[in-house]
């Protein structure tokens, strides 16, 4: 592609802005690489860490603040199908898992993994999906609110010229943001005239930040 004097070769994927953006519009590859870069955030601290020695507390805290923000670097743009969510919250309980540790069972008596319900009531902290919902609504709240007169808002709202590929559409941006409404019983309705009230957008911001993922 030439743009004045300059040519774009065309690629699969490329990174912009420590994003990866393919030609397939899929953020499969973006996943793999924000699970990865979380993987090794984790192993280094880790071996930098006496983690042992540390409260439970105090590692969750290192996660929080050091490892999750490495895993969700641009989740507000993030749209994404259960598969997706799966990953990553496979990648948080495995992390979580460290954390505690083993569980001594009371029949057996024998040693084992904590199960994802026993991780749930342990850590009280919001669970990574529950922070990519927010995130991402927070960003749907912004956008909405800078009127039609900026290109960031047209993008959004605009309809795309030409005809859908033949088969299932594929799950949008939007169509996370309306799902997250669904869950706070706000289905149905305008999710841009709702964020026009300021105050109740961030009321939902919040009630999403703590739902229940099953």
């Amino acid at each position: 592609m030439k743009i004045d004097n300059s040519s774009f070769e065309r690629v699969e994927q490329f990174k912009y802005l420590g994003t990866i953006l393919t030609n397939q519009n899929s953020i499969l590859e973006e996943i793999k690489n924000r699970l990865q870069s979380g993987n090794s955030c984790y192993h280094l601290v880790q071996n930098l860490l006496p983690y042992r020695l540390l409260s439970k507390n105090f590692n969750i805290k290192i996660y929080r603040t050091i490892i999750l923000p490495v895993v969700l670097y641009g989740c507000e743009t993030w749209s994404l199908t259960p598969r997706e969510e799966r990953r990553l919250r496979v990648f948080e309980n495995r992390v979580m898992r460290r954390i505690f540790g083993l569980k001594g069972d009371e029949v057996t008596g024998e040693w084992r993994k904590l199960h994802n319900e026993e991780l749930n009531d342990l850590c009280c902290s919001p669970y990574i999906i529950w922070v990519i919902k927010s995130r991402r609504m927070r960003c749907a709240g912004h956008v909405a609110g800078t009127g039609s007169g900026r290109g960031v808002y047209r993008i959004l709202v605009g309809k795309a010229e030409g005809k859908r590929p033949v088969g299932r559409s594929r799950c949008r941006w939007e169509d996370n943001i309306k799902m997250d409404l669904q869950e706070v019983e706000c289905g149905g309705m305008d999710w841009i005239d709702i964020a026009q009230d300021r105050d109740r957008w961030r009321a939902l911001v919040d009630v999403v930040m703590y739902l229940r993922v099953p």
